[in-house]
């Protein structure tokens, strides 16, 4: 036993004396990660670029069309933003708890439809019964994929191919009904976005956090289970995601200029997951950033604004390929550049050292006892018998070894 701060004794570890306390902060969680803390700079260095290329972007557009950022064009242009970010935001949750829902985008295009057909009810009227089904259905999933342990883009293909089924008995356009205009609440809207992005982003960067909502993401085999814990945490995620996805297709229907289409919706799935990958977050789960999410999606509604007013015919299939070929490199990049430093790196010393650094200094070990010799000395004295049958630990001769005998 060992003595905490406080006088009262501490567990310590069998083998090297060491608090155990002391253990669990230096080695963090070691069943469910590497041990330490992810380095943020890769992050803080790509948002950066990111950052530089929406100011780009965005000149571009002003330049072709100053309209398009000031009015009823930046009203419109924000309100795109909310809604492609619920749809990043839903597979950013999804994404970090290593489990990605790619039912996002038939769940976005579902919920359209059905805003369009019960519009002119009200909006409470018509995103209750939505918001309902949403969370059921996130329910359902997050059950499947925890329960089962199966993989999250396994299962939610499942609910894709299910949700696609009922958007497939409509085979006419949706003329969007009632008069609910977002661009009204355009800068409320994009602010709520803004908020949930960067507050999740600083959330996600607190190391607790983010090895609680990534504890799905495998460590070893895949197939075994990672506790109830990071089940009941990809389950909530799950659901939340599918919640999101529900919100950006009522925006997106809203917004529209026209009727909503009955289309798969997996345009948008990819759309969705190449922007969020391309902001940052790993295809593996657990590591992002911060202001990525809000960056990338103003990136990639911005350059789709400056196409169509320079008259260019862009499908999103396209550029979701396109953000999603960009975010398998940047998963690279921060796999490869944001894990923990280490062992070797200033992180834990040499095995036997008796130290750690980074600010932590344990007590050196003791020195282990002496072991009992494996064979008894050999007294120190002359004689003739031989060295397998020199007498040990006896002062007088043997009676079997006497003249006698």
């Amino acid at each position: 036993m060992g003595y905490d701060e406080t006088g009262r004794d501490a567990p310590v570890e069998a083998s090297s004396g060491v608090p155990a306390a002391v253990l669990e902060n230096v080695f963090d969680d070691p069943l469910h990660g590497e041990p330490g803390r992810d380095r943020i700079a890769v992050h803080v260095v790509w948002e950066v670029l990111l950052l530089i290329g929406l100011a780009v972007t965005g000149w571009l557009l002003w330049r072709e069309n100053p309209d398009a950022l000031r009015g009823d064009g930046l009203k419109s242009l924000l309100v795109d933003v909310a809604g492609l970010g619920m749809l990043v935001l839903a597979a950013g949750l999804s994404l970090r708890a290593a489990a990605v829902n790619l039912a996002i985008g038939p769940v976005a295009v579902a919920a359209a439809l059905h805003f369009a057909e019960q519009g002119d009810q009200g909006v409470r009227e018509a995103l209750l019964p939505a918001l309902l089904v949403a969370a059921l259905g996130g329910l359902a999933l997050g059950l499947v994929v925890v329960v089962l342990h199966v993989p999250g883009w396994a299962a939610s293909l499942g609910g894709a191919a299910g949700v696609i089924v009922y958007i497939e008995r409509r085979t006419t356009p949706v003329v969007v009904q009632g008069g609910y205009d977002p661009r009204q609440t355009a800068i409320y809207l994009f602010l709520g976005f803004a908020a949930v992005a960067v507050l999740g982003g600083l959330l996600g960067a607190i190391k607790p956090v983010r090895r609680l909502v990534g504890r799905y993401r495998p460590v070893a085999d895949p197939a075994r289970r990672r506790g109830v814990v990071a089940a009941m945490v990809t389950a909530l995620a799950l659901i939340a995601s599918t919640v999101l996805a529900m919100l950006g297709g009522v925006l997106i229907a809203a917004n529209g200029s026209g009727p909503v289409a009955p289309v798969t919706g997996l345009d948008w799935t990819v759309l969705a997951v190449g922007t969020v990958m391309l902001a940052g977050t790993s295809a593996y789960g657990r590591r992002g950033g911060i202001f990525g999410a809000l960056f990338a999606v103003g990136l990639v509604e911005v350059f789709l604004a400056w196409a169509a007013t320079r008259g260019w015919t862009i499908s999103r299939w396209a550029v979701g390929g396109a953000t999603l070929g960009a975010g398998l490199l940047v998963t690279r990049l921060v796999e490869s550049l944001g894990r923990p430093r280490p062992a070797g790196a200033g992180q834990v010393g040499p095995p036997g050292d008796g130290t750690i650094s980074a600010g932590w200094a344990l007590t050196p070990s003791p020195e282990p006892a002496d072991a009992w010799p494996s064979v008894l000395p050999v007294r120190n004295t002359d004689t003739t018998v031989d060295a397998w049958e020199a007498p040990r630990w006896q002062n007088d001769p043997r009676r079997w070894d006497t003249d006698d005998r």
